[in-house]
């Protein structure tokens, strides 16, 4: 896909995990150099074979660390593309579902490495992250990876997961048209 030529709102990512497949879809208007950096990388095969490294029940998932890769060396969370983007903060909220990217304390940090929220709502977040993308299929994927039971981690926290679930790859193609569900939770 030529990424140059095609408006970034057209297009969908399939993110295949070892637990299934999520579609996401993306929002250029808000965060062009996030969705765009994110989409190149996709490409590029970036993702593949990275693990989620950090796993906070009903809050979110995160992944993108290079170091996570089977063989890589380096602390899984502390890893990058080699580049860094400026913030693009926008009115998205961080519901259910939403990648938003990871980054350090300085706003301007972010790099390859996101996370999609599982909970409900992470509204303190909001303005704080830059959101790029939606989970429009396969919130039980979400479900699954963000329901691992996990160890305490490097910085006390109890998100490090103790199965291992990694992208598979990471496959762009047009925005498929889907009709609006009735209830987001149903059954639930």
């Amino acid at each position: 896909m030529d990424l140059d030529q095609t408006d970034l709102a057209t297009v969908e990512a399939a993110v295949v995990t070892d637990k299934g497949t999520m579609v996401v879809t993306f929002f250029p208007e808000q965060a062009p150099k996030h969705a765009r950096s994110f989409l190149d990388l996709a490409q590029k095969g970036f993702y593949n074979g990275i693990a989620f490294h950090r796993i906070v029940r009903n809050f979110m998932v995160q992944t993108g660390c290079p170091n996570s890769r089977r063989g890589a060396v380096g602390q899984p969370g502390t890893g990058g593309p080699g580049f860094r983007l400026q913030a693009e903060f926008n009115d998205i909220p961080h519901t259910r579902g939403i990648l938003s990217m990871a980054r350090s304390s300085d706003p301007n940090s972010a790099g390859s490495q996101f996370f999609i929220v599982q909970g409900e709502h992470a509204d303190y977040l909001d303005g704080q992250y830059t959101v790029f993308g939606k989970v429009e299929e396969g919130l039980d994927v979400l479900d699954q990876i963000a329901n691992i039971d996990c160890d305490f981690g490097p910085g006390g926290e109890r998100s490090q997961p103790k199965e291992r679930v990694e992208i598979r790859r990471i496959e762009l193609r047009p925005r498929q048209e889907r009709t609006p569900a009735v209830a987001e939770n149903g059954g639930e």
